[in-house]
């Protein structure tokens, strides 16, 4: 791929995006639409379902490009949830690649997760990089929250993960969202059709999904604000993320669609970290969102869920150089109107 798609003349596209009334997909049809694309849109809020073969066909009618935003989210509540994680996002996935096939639309930008790595890049002083299997419960139990080498059982350094780390999903949701970028190389390659697949970092922002169990820890925050209570922050809120706002992954989409008109090796599939490229702690995020709310403080627990992984922060640079994506709003700016503007 070229190094962005301003180099290029960009015309208009018509874009199916999927999920379209969702918390991302909204700004997604906000932005192409603000860039002067055609957007179809498809979402199971207005009664089209992605897993539907004959609303698939319909929406796809005259369409250049899809952008795949539908999916359930969260990382589960326990086992009972995978039947409805691998309908959603498998097979929604599956229909909505078969419908592709036929219809011969062969630009697809996926909406994939951070949580396909697992565990993020963690180092040991005497073993150097290292891949720490999931965290023993007795080692959550009893407070001891960092990731252990698995040759010395030290504590490990986390470091940041690039689009080259090895794939460990430990979660009902992390399992599906590789699914879905397996699915879709097995469709790029049967079709010479081009994906790029987004591995989203934390997004946060207004729109953002409240007052559910799969809720993302932002939108926790926010709403024990809004009912007077602390935020509750698990084990010791130490853990880092990339906290990345929902304009600029709406804006990273936009690139990646535009990208995908340059070009490029067909038949094969390349993920980008879509993230800020700085780093904050679980009890970051929440002291600064009380602070912009105006109180009350948190509280860190110690609490912990199974399934949760400890680090994982990305390294930006590949999107940067190959899409021309760089986030543009701070954390600063970006948790302050999360505060007031949920």
């Amino acid at each position: 791929m070229t190094a962005s798609p301003d180099a290029v003349s960009v015309r208009v596209m018509r874009v199916l995006v999927t999920g379209s009334a969702g918390f991302i997909g909204s700004h997604i049809v906000e932005t192409l639409r603000e860039h002067g694309h055609n957007v179809q849109t498809l979402d199971l809020r207005t009664g089209e379902d992605v897993r539907d073969e004959t609303t698939v066909v319909r929406c796809l009618a005259g369409v250049d490009a899809v952008c795949h935003q539908a999916a359930k989210v969260g990382l589960g509540v326990d086992v009972s949830d995978l039947p409805a994680y691998a309908s959603a996002n498998v097979l929604g996935t599956a229909v909505l690649l078969a419908g592709m096939a036929r219809a011969e639309v062969g630009r697809l930008v996926l909406a994939s997760s951070m949580v396909v790595y697992g565990e993020g890049a963690y180092d040991c002083r005497t073993h150097g990089r290292v891949r720490p299997g999931p965290r023993a419960v007795g080692d959550l139990a009893a407070g001891r929250f960092e990731p252990r080498c698995p040759s010395c059982g030290e504590p490990l350094t986390p470091g940041t993960v690039g689009e080259d780390a090895p794939l460990d999903p430990r979660n009902a949701y992390a399992d599906t969202k590789l699914g879905q970028e397996h699915l879709a190389a097995s469709w790029a390659r049967a079709t010479g059709g081009t994906v790029v697949a987004l591995r989203y970092h934390n997004v946060y922002g207004p729109r953002m999904p409240r007052d559910t169990p799969y809720a993302g820890v932002a939108a926790i925050f926010r709403s024990c604000l809004e009912r007077g209570e602390r935020p509750r922050v698990f084990e010791d809120g130490g853990q880092r993320r990339d906290f990345v706002h929902v304009r600029d992954v709406a804006r990273a989409n936009l690139l990646a669609l535009e990208s995908l008109r340059v070009p490029a090796a067909a038949g094969a599939l390349r993920p980008y970290n879509v993230a800020s490229g700085e780093p904050h702690t679980i009890e970051e995020m929440a002291i600064a969102l009380a602070k912009a709310y105006g109180g009350p403080d948190p509280v860190v627990t110690g609490d912990y869920r199974l399934g949760d992984v400890r680090h994982i922060v990305a390294a930006p640079d590949l999107a940067a150089t190959e899409v021309g994506f760089r986030s543009s709003i701070s954390f600063a700016d970006g948790t302050a109107e999360f505060a007031l503007r949920a």
